[in-house]
């Protein structure tokens, strides 16, 4: 499975990847806007969004190569290791590719993973 984390923070980078590599998942980390976003994410399964530690500018843009490649967006307020961890976990534990119904959704009513891609497609 191939996951995009936007956002975030860049001194835990190695730290996300460490963290992916530890549930089988390739993690590629966008925390700045780079030209080229939108060809760089069509090969992702789903994305992950830290909201709490992203520009205005790179969710728009991330959120709109998403819509246009029917990708799953889910968005965390924290940018923790630990907020990856738990989204990763459930992910693999749906065992979906895109995490379908699965991945952050719907675990607890005071999670803090919301997922958005019946929004992206719609």
């Amino acid at each position: 499975m191939c996951v995009a984390l936007i956002g975030g923070m860049d001194r835990l980078e190695r730290d996300y990847e460490t963290e992916a590599r530890r549930h089988g998942v390739e993690l590629r980390v966008f925390t700045k806007t780079k030209t080229g976003l939108t060809t760089r994410l069509k090969t992702v399964d789903v994305m992950v969004m830290f909201t709490g530690k992203v520009s205005h500018q790179l969710k728009r843009e991330a959120v709109s190569a998403a819509k246009s490649k029917s990708i799953p967006v889910i968005m965390v307020h924290s940018c923790g290791v630990c907020s990856l961890r738990e989204c990763l976990q459930r992910l693999v534990a749906s065992g979906q590719r895109g995490a379908g119904e699965s991945g952050c959704a719907g675990s607890r009513k005071d999670a803090h993973c919301r997922r958005t891609a019946d929004r992206a497609v719609a």
